[in-house]
């Protein structure tokens, strides 16, 4: 009753109304809902899109790594996944931030691969750079492209007896690129972002399983075709026969020589995954084909090309630039070629450390003086083992020209380790674009060890790139190189010591300075490959080499306030006043040009600062190209005999240099302790009069300018010490008059009261020099000549108690300068350190 009661009248009304209001509720939540399904269900469908992408993008990155090749046994993509999709995780492939990216350091340390129980080495590089170790502690499969050849290469490095058995040869076909054979028979094409390669095969190495050799094809695949079009210039093939042992399909698509090879194989990838990959491998054609028609722009990825097309400069050889034949432009190709697949366990690969075995120590150190490095490990690793790439990652991003000169490669030996002779020559052949290499050109300097004469050719004679002149006497390095620039044929001269390895791409960067500049002088970054354990350590960029009295060649790191001045990245040529000597490339005819070398330069020693000066003070420049990294075993000492005594032949040869180069700065260079070089019955540094003519028909600078626009960080002083000489006891200063010492007030507004002590040690006046008068304890003024040695004086030689004074150095017992005490002579008396009567003061001093 009572609830009947609320319903009567307006509480109907309300009832109604709440009501209502509940049923639109339910309806406007029920609505609601649907709405909220319709949301999620477009959301999961973008979600299911989203990832179906990120497969497919994981894919392309697998697709990319195989595309780039290797890289590292650590690669820089973040796939922890095993790249051959076998289904078998591969702890390997794990990553681990080798690289250097920007200013950025990772973690450097690599666990070594083991031969024995032995501990780890130290590291103690004679070279001055900070340095990281670039592999990681993981051995990944690397990314390896192989196709092997019709007969493998010996696998063992060791050098062989004098009797030897006939080497197999590898079935190359030669062009008019004179390569009429594939390098070692197969090739890694690491092509980032243009240029293709087809390959499919995992990026581990298949365990000791050798690929079948490719089969040969009457038509080239149309990669390769898009390919062909990137590198102009070249129409010759290479035909590859069937291997009758093969267990696996390959493909690999006909060799050309000025043509990247494709490879194409097939893999136990899915089937999903092989067609992601063709379409990857569809857009790049696009983007190569556009590349081909020199349209840079149809590159979707964004490069920054340090290029810019040059109209032709004229028949006018000596113009810095060189006439641009064809405006087209490509990606730097990383190319790397292997015989056979690499094993990955395989002693010091992917430039890891290596330790030996206890049993072996003494072997290592019997063998160590055959190259003063451990060559018993260095017989242990493969010729043609993989090492990191080192370069920073832009530089895979770099253009380069379609129609970059060829070079011919010079390696100058002596007595040189066996192993390390081939791996230098390996890491050439399989790491430079054939078009490219015209010839590698060995210079045997009358080398004693049997391995090295019919071994050495018998073994090349596989390569048709490699040509080997053998001097009849010894003749040093300097001349051995003139001898190998005499008879190479490539437009660019690239000379390289003879143990080192080249990394992918380092060629390319080198030619294409002196394709944009002749008269530019590239030399690679030069890394570390340890002497103790062949490990393959970079170096930290923005290095330059430098010299430091007297001719002392060294390392130097750009300050940062150089690089912001400059606004200088990662990858830009670095200046470089001196040249290391051992790894550069230059254009034939400037070379020549310049006078190559001085041939009256003995051996070795010195040669690098005579081309450094001369380059740079007669009209060019030398750069370090951060994109271009040879590795190169550093030694404690030198291993080769010199004809005549090693330390005459160097101090000979900078004789000649300073005589030659350094005009009145010569003085400092005689000054750091090299007196003894201007008497000529001591050492006679030859005729200079053809040096002193070219550099006068080339109209070559001063060395002054080269210290102030080249080298301005170097103090170089021309004297010691100048001004006033004071004397402590009298309280006056030494002056010149009429042909005789005094003394006289100290007043600076004086001439004859100036003085200069020079390097040479000479307390000079003009061209009046200071002398002993013969026997006595009297002084004279004789005409300045450097080179006697009467009249040069001691003087702030040590922190000794006689630092102050002033001792004549041709008297045998110490004798030194002494102001009378009435201030009216100047004699020579036995040396007090306590006397103030013998100590001087200059007014300015600028060395010790």
């Amino acid at each position: 009753m009572k609830i009947r009661r609320y319903f009567r009248g307006s509480g109907r009304v309300l009832a109604f109304v709440f009501i209502a209001s509940v049923i639109w509720l339910l309806f406007d939540m029920a609505a609601l809902r649907i709405s909220i399904n319709d949301v999620n269900s477009q959301l999961l469908k973008e979600r299911v899109i989203q990832e179906r992408e990120l497969i497919r993008q994981q894919s392309a990155k697998v697709t990319q790594l195989m595309k780039r090749g290797f890289k590292h046994p650590v690669q820089r993509v973040d796939l922890d996944v095993d790249h051959a999709d076998t289904g078998q995780h591969n702890p390997g492939n794990k990553v681990a931030q080798v690289y250097r990216h920007g200013d950025k350091k990772h973690d450097p340390i690599p666990k070594d691969t083991k031969l024995g129980s032995l501990q780890p080495q130290g590291h103690n590089e004679p070279k001055p750079t900070s340095s990281k170790s670039a592999v990681s502690e993981h051995h990944e499969a690397a990314v390896l492209h192989n196709a092997t050849s019709k007969q493998g290469l010996p696998v063992k490095t060791r050098a062989p007896a004098k009797k030897v058995d006939k080497v197999d040869k590898v079935d190359l076909t030669e062009t008019k690129s004179e390569v009429k054979k594939s390098v070692h028979g197969s090739i890694k094409v690491t092509l980032p972002a243009v240029v293709p390669d087809i390959t499919k095969v995992p990026p581990g190495v298949q365990e000791k399983k050798h690929p079948p050799l490719p089969t040969s094809e009457k038509k080239p695949s149309k990669v390769g075709d898009a390919i062909g079009q990137i590198i102009d210039g070249v129409d010759s093939k290479t035909n590859v026969k069937d291997d009758p042992k093969a267990k696996s399909g390959k493909e690999v698509s006909q060799l050309k020589a000025n043509d990247v090879h494709s490879v194409k194989t097939s893999s136990k990838l899915s089937n999903k995954d092989v067609k992601e990959n063709e379409v990857k491998i569809k857009k790049e054609e696009k983007q190569v084909k556009a590349l081909g028609s020199s349209d840079p722009s149809a590159v979707r990825e964004p490069v920054k090309p340090a290029i810019k097309p040059k109209l032709p400069q004229g028949k006018d050889s000596k113009d810095n630039t060189t006439a641009v034949r064809k405006p087209g432009v490509h990606k730097v190709l990383s190319l790397d070629v292997t015989v056979a697949p690499r094993d990955p366990t395989a002693v010091g690969q992917f430039g890891h450390a290596a330790m030996v075995p206890s049993n072996k120590e003494g072997e290592v150190k019997k063998r160590w003086s055959e190259g003063h490095f451990n060559v018993y490990l260095s017989d242990q690793i493969p010729l043609d083992r993989a090492i990191p790439d080192t370069r920073p990652q832009t530089c895979t991003e770099n253009l380069v020209h379609d129609d970059l000169p060829s070079t011919s490669v010079i390696f100058c030996f002596v007595d040189e380790v066996w192993s390390t002779l081939l791996r230098s020559v390996h890491s050439v052949l399989n790491r430079s674009p054939p078009h490219l290499l015209k010839e590698i050109i060995l210079v045997d300097d009358f080398s004693t060890k049997d391995y090295l004469k019919e071994p050495l050719d018998v073994y090349m004679s596989q390569f048709p790139k490699v040509r080997i002149i053998r001097l009849k006497e010894r003749q040093g390095l300097i001349r051995a190189r003139l001898a190998g620039a005499a008879a190479a044929k490539g437009e660019v001269l690239t000379f390289l010591d003879s143990h080192i390895e080249c990394n992918v791409g380092w060629l390319e960067p080198l030619l294409e300075r002196i394709y944009l500049d002749r008269k530019k002088v590239p030399c690679p970054v030069i890394e570390v490959i340890n002497d103790k354990d062949m490990s393959y350590v970079l170096v930290d960029n923005f290095q330059r080499g430098i010299f430091k009295w007297p001719l002392v060649f060294g390392w130097n790191t750009l300050s940062d306030e150089y690089i912001k001045k400059n606004n200088m990245s990662i990858t830009d040529p670095i200046r470089c006043p001196v040249m290391a000597g051992g790894l550069f490339s230059i254009d034939k005819k400037y070379f020549y040009e310049l006078g190559s070398y001085d041939p009256g330069l003995d051996v070795w020693g010195g040669e690098n600062m005579e081309i450094s000066f001369k380059v740079w003070m007669c009209g060019g420049e030398i750069e370090i190209i951060p994109c271009s990294r040879v590795g190169h075993i550093f030694r404690g000492q030198n291993p080769y005999k010199f004809p005549k005594d090693r330390q005459k032949t160097v101090e000979r040869n900078l004789a000649r240099v300073a005589e030659v180069w350094l005009d009145e700065y010569k003085d400092i260079f005689y000054g750091h302790g090299y007196h003894h070089l201007l008497d000529k019955s001591v050492i006679d540094i030859g005729n200079l009069t053809e040096q002193i003519e070219l550099r006068k028909r080339l109209k070559c600078k001063s060395f002054k300018w080269y210290l102030e626009n080249v080298y301005p960080d170097m103090e170089a002083p021309l004297v010691k010490a100048e001004g006033l000489i004071f004397n402590r006891g009298l309280r006056k200063c030494l002056a010149l008059q009429k042909s005789s010492l005094s003394f006289e007030i100290c007043d600076l507004s004086k001439q004859t009261q100036h003085f200069n002590y020079t390097w040479m040690r000479l307390i000079r006046q003009q061209d009046l020099c200071v002398a002993p008068q013969g026997k006595e304890t009297g002084l004279t003024l004789e005409i300045c000549d450097s080179a006697k040695p009467n009249l040069r004086w001691y003087h702030k030689a040590s922190n000794s108690a006689l630092g102050e004074h002033i001792l004549a150095e041709f008297i045998p017992h110490h004798m030194c300068l002494e102001a009378g005490h009435h201030g009216d002579t100047i004699h020579l008396s036995e040396c007090e350190s306590s006397n103030a009567f013998q100590k001087w003061q200059f007014t300015h001093y600028y060395a010790k």
